[in-house]
């Protein structure tokens, strides 16, 4: 069987990589013509550990970045709200891992040349649209850097991993929407000394009234005890404007959100001034599909259950898809049951994490305290909400995400 995967981000290099560990014949093709460490941080939560483990990577990535110990949750005045242990001190087999996206693309992207072939990877490569019949697929590609049209590609079946902007969702998905309710996000790297311990996760306030979320990826980044940390803020606005993917941030445009934000354990208003880059995103998604397979093409990832950056599941989401697509090739002799026997176990919990991230995401409980404390200080938050109702916010979230602690699996 040969795959033609048509995408070269995380889940099309794992999709990759797990083929070949099942002796399935794959090649990727990526429009971007270089293939370099780009990006801010993200979040590996331990069911995208244990995924990264199954291909051998778990402890290059855990090296490579930094292991969480708690998360916070903070209201906008500062005031701890709730916390808990995360990954391997919350009982969990495999760690949380903050890390340089740029990192975990190159980690990946190194591991399948070293594994599949300097030649795995095929760069400056956008797919311009897919054909099938009963034998297989092919697929018509474009230099991403001229337009010029390349040698189309055949093969028994295609995965589509070409992201949020699926140019194969769109061909099988013609009404494929953007779903934007006036949430704008922007995206930075700030390096400075450790905040608390330098291994903790930390979400402050909330979308009506400016949210910040913090966290580091790279420890000592210069030699001198300073970490680079990650943050990402966002804010719910009575707005159409989206905050365009392809600029880079401008510092008058949220700092006047955060101006005020100066706490005794953090000056949030400094870590965004101070910060070596800064991106601008809208917080979109799109509504689930029930269908992801097309005869001999299927979708995966981002493409297949585009959701809301919320709660570090996006990539956790997609790696998972990348195993349980491996196995079921493996499993079936027709590829095309395989890919429907995918579409059967995945778009049911893809779907509800979409729908949860949109209407209770984990920073909920900064909602929740906001509304029944009147978003002001408060003088003792068990006169609102107790300890035990906040956790069980987050337990829910982990259930429905598929991370809780009896699905992922306890330390030994």
């Amino acid at each position: 069987m040969k795959v033609a995967i048509v995408g070269g981000g995380i889940c099309g290099l794992s999709l990759a990589l797990h083929l070949k560990q099942r002796g399935i014949e794959a090649r990727v093709y990526e429009r971007t013509p270089e293939i370099r460490e780009l990006g801010v941080g993200i979040t590996l939560l331990p069911h995208a550990m244990r995924e990264f483990s199954a291909l051998g990577l778990g402890d290059t990535l855990l090296k490579a970045g930094i292991e969480n110990r708690e998360s916070a949750f903070f209201n906008r005045f500062g005031q701890l709200i709730y916390k808990e242990p995360r990954g391997k001190f919350a009982g969990y087999q495999y760690p949380e891992v903050g890390i340089h996206r740029g990192r975990l693309h190159m980690i990946l992207y190194q591991a399948v040349r070293e594994r599949l072939g300097v030649d795995a990877v095929v760069t400056d490569c956008e797919c311009a649209g897919v054909e099938q019949d009963d034998a297989g697929v092919t697929v018509r590609f474009r230099q991403t850097s001229s337009g010029a049209a390349r040698e189309s590609v055949r093969a028994d079946v295609v995965v589509a991993c070409d992201g949020f902007h699926s140019v194969v969702r769109k061909q099988y998905c013609a009404d494929d929407r953007v779903a934007f309710t006036g949430i704008n996000t922007w995206r930075g790297v700030t390096r400075r000394k450790p905040i608390f311990d330098g291994r903790t996760y930390m979400r402050v306030g909330s979308i009506n009234t400016g949210k910040i979320v913090i966290y580091p990826i790279v420890d000592d980044v210069d030699g001198a005890g300073n970490q680079l940390i990650n943050w990402m803020a966002e804010i719910k606005q009575n707005t159409t404007a989206q905050n365009d993917w392809n600029k880079p941030g401008q510092l008058a445009d949220l700092l006047p959100i955060y101006q005020d934000w100066r706490f005794d354990w953090l000056d949030v208003a400094q870590l965004i001034t101070d910060a070596d880059q800064i991106l601008e995103y809208p917080m979109v998604d799109k509504d689930p599909i029930a269908t992801w397979t097309f005869g001999r093409v299927t979708l995966a990832g981002d493409a297949a259950h585009p959701m809301y950056p919320r709660g570090s599941n996006g990539s956790a989401q997609a790696v998972i898809d990348a195993r349980t697509l491996a196995d079921l090739l493996t499993e079936h002799d027709d590829p095309r049951a395989a890919m429907k026997a995918y579409e059967a176990a995945r778009v049911a919990p893809a779907a509800k994490v979409v729908r949860t991230n949109r209407e209770q995401p984990p920073d909920f409980i900064n909602i929740k305290v906001e509304e029944l404390v009147g978003d002001r200080p408060f003088e003792n938050l068990d006169t609102f909400i107790s300890q035990d109702e906040l956790r069980a916010l987050s337990e829910n979230y982990k259930r429905v995400a598929g991370f809780a602690l009896a699905d992922v699996g306890a330390r030994v």
